[in-house]
């Protein structure tokens, strides 16, 4: 097969278009459709359905996207690996983590890491749904749970305890709660019920100090996201629960009921084990792990 071809199938194959591949690979729209045709003609099979709305693949396409797929993740990196043998590290580095530490945590602190490493073109995914590393969907993750899948290395970063907390305007409109009973009277920020909560009974605002047969209390709002009660509570609507490295990157947080031990986070470092010798990786790996230590936050775990 010709190699010139293969690239412009792959490109077609991900694009779903034969304008959107031409616009990748700098190319018109007609010199895209002369390199498919030329390859379908060689293979003798149609690689590809044509219709209004676009492009599908055939069976043969699919057979033929997935070994091409597979060839040119490889190149990509054996082109890393080059890279990585130059004196400083260069290159893309795609990040993941969750919406909550991305926006509060880890932006913030990416500006001290492209200083140290100019040559490296940083991308930040922040999503609460893990992104399949081992579909290279993105190189790095920061998460909260450690990982499953037997291919991926994982390091244990940090530990972050949930506390209450409080806008000090609102306990200046509402007071602050001295003991659990008082939690009656307060406006309760929680998590919603519709959505995947980041730890078990993470809504325990609206049980504690209850007895077995009382009715939960009422929850002044509830948000599908740690980020959003983050700035929820910032916003002075009511008392939430947070992960307590959220009120060092905030001056408008308080703790509440200080006594009450909730549950914790444990965030993990995750990489494909692929990707293991791989130098802008170890560069952000061991910036992550000075700066959490400097931040002094809590490393409980080898």
């Amino acid at each position: 097969m010709d190699w010139d071809k293969l690239r412009v199938f792959h490109a077609v194959a991900e694009a779903g278009s034969f304008t959107h591949a031409g616009d990748v690979l700098n190319l018109s729209q007609s010199a895209v459709s002369r390199q498919i045709s030329g390859l379908e003609e060689s293979l003798n099979v149609s690689l590809f359905h044509r219709h209004a709305r676009g492009l599908l693949l055939t069976e043969q396409g699919e057979l033929l996207f997935g070994e091409a797929h597979e060839v040119f993740n490889r190149l990509s990196l054996v082109e890393q690996r080059i890279n990585d043998t130059k004196q400083s590290p260069e290159g893309p580095l795609k990040i993941t983590t969750t919406v909550a530490f991305g926006s509060v945590w880890l932006t913030p602190r990416m500006a001290e890491f492209l200083k140290l490493y100019p040559g490296i073109e940083v991308s930040l995914v922040l999503s609460d749904v893990d992104l399949d590393l081992s579909m290279r969907e993105a190189d790095v993750a920061i998460r909260m749970t450690p990982p499953t899948q037997g291919d991926l290395i994982q390091r244990h970063l940090m530990n972050m305890p949930f506390k209450n907390f409080a806008n000090p305007d609102y306990l200046k409109r509402h007071g602050i709660p001295k003991n659990t009973s008082d939690l009656d009277q307060h406006k309760l920020i929680v998590y919603g019920e519709d959505a995947k909560p980041p730890i078990e009974k993470v809504n325990w605002l609206l049980e504690v100090g209850l007895k077995k047969n009382q009715k939960p209390r009422p929850a002044t709002l509830r948000v599908n996201s740690i980020y959003g009660i983050f700035r929820a509570v910032e916003g002075g609507l009511g008392i939430g629960a947070l992960p307590d490295y959220m009120q060092r990157e905030s001056s408008r947080l308080v703790e509440v009921l200080p006594e009450m031990k909730g549950q914790h986070i444990d965030a993990y470092f995750v990489y494909p084990e692929e990707l293991k010798n791989m130098k802008r990786i170890a560069v952000f790996r061991d910036y992550l792990i000075r700066r959490i230590a400097e931040d002094g936050y809590m490393h409980n775990k080898s």
